[in-house]
């Protein structure tokens, strides 16, 4: 799979103000993951490690990371002083200045010290706020449309952050069609109603799928308490 190659052309990692100690936290998605890969690792930050989960359909629960430039790594199991950290294992850079990040994860049966690889989404509230929509394309299809109030239009390999599609807790129309590579016509992709809450944010990935040309679009939202810059 190839998401994580895409997103690290559409990430970037700058944010204005730099975090207190504590202020920094983590939830992580395995976008792709199947029943063979593992559903629990260790996410170590350079200092320490502690046990994830791997979730497929929904983002974790929320992860408290050191604040600082980091290199995360992926590891079957705790470090000890007699079996240090392993070379090769999955690893993703976090700049001084990022504040709260979500970590996708995708399937790499190369690894063989963890079968994943790791991306880093900047999600500091200074750059995507409450009741907003992050939306990943990761297809070679253009996608566009109507998302409550908001009009999409979102080029293939493209990020966008879109405002919020609605103004208070409400039900709004999704109406979204893609364009094949070559061809002009524009063919349908979602029509239905999604639920919003200025109080969250939300993450969407348009997909392929193995066998199917028409793409796959996936929300998360992430509903969390705010403690000042990044909720």
């Amino acid at each position: 799979m190839r998401l994580l190659a895409f997103l690290c052309c559409l990430l970037p990692l700058s944010l204005t103000a730099q975090e207190k100690k504590g202020d920094r936290t983590c939830r992580i998605l395995f976008l792709g993951g199947t029943d063979s890969d593992p559903e629990k690792l260790y996410l170590h930050d350079g200092k320490a490690a502690q046990e994830v989960e791997l979730p497929r359909m929904n983002l974790s629960k929320v992860y408290e990371l050191p604040s600082g430039a980091l290199t995360l790594r992926m590891l079957p199991a705790l470090p000890t002083k007699d079996q240090p950290l392993p070379a090769g294992a999955p690893s993703a850079t976090v700049p001084e200045t990022t504040g709260d990040l979500y970590l996708l994860l995708s399937p790499d049966a190369e690894n063989k010290v963890a079968p994943v690889r790791m991306q880093v989404i900047d999600a500091s509230a200074d750059r995507f706020k409450a009741g907003q929509m992050m939306w990943f394309n990761l297809t070679a299809n253009d996608v566009g449309g109507s998302v409550g109030k908001q009009q999409l239009v979102l080029k293939t390999r493209s990020k966008i952050v879109l405002d919020p599609p609605a103004s208070t807790l409400e039900s709004y129309n999704v109406n979204l069609t893609f364009r094949i590579p070559g061809k002009e016509a524009l063919y349908p992709l979602c029509e239905t109603q999604w639920n919003h809450d200025p109080a969250v944010r939300t993450i969407v990935f348009v997909i392929t799928e193995p066998g199917n040309r028409t793409p796959r679009v996936l929300g998360f939202p992430d509903h969390r308490v705010s403690s000042g810059k990044n909720p």
